[in-house]
């Protein structure tokens, strides 16, 4: 069935950070980047780290256990250890909330 989830207020995540938050099946962060938001999974398809304390340079994060980078808007792996690409989730600023749709929510 499917719903948006409130993430936070418009404003609310400075640019370069993130909000994480919890879906039905999975945690998700949620990047503020060049002035859009995207949303990835949060653990390293390489050892299931959380990716939310990595550190973030341009459009990528770097997962802080062993260094994997990913895409922050498409969450394509972009340098090794990690091979998987991460799960990504539609985001949407509405009514100056910002939202991400958790398609597993019943």
């Amino acid at each position: 069935m499917g719903r948006w989830v409130d993430v936070a207020a418009e404003g609310e995540i400075p640019p370069g950070r993130c909000r994480v938050v919890d879906l039905a099946e999975e945690r998700v962060a949620v990047y503020h980047i060049d002035g859009r938001y995207y949303a990835i999974q949060d653990l390293c398809t390489h050892d299931y780290a959380p990716l939310d304390g990595g550190r973030v340079e341009g459009d990528e994060v770097i997962c802080p256990r062993h260094g994997a980078r990913f895409c922050l808007r498409t969450g394509a792996v972009l340098a090794p250890p990690a091979y998987e690409d991460l799960r990504t989730f539609e985001v949407r600023v509405h009514e100056g909330r910002i939202q991400v749709y958790d398609e597993d929510a019943a």
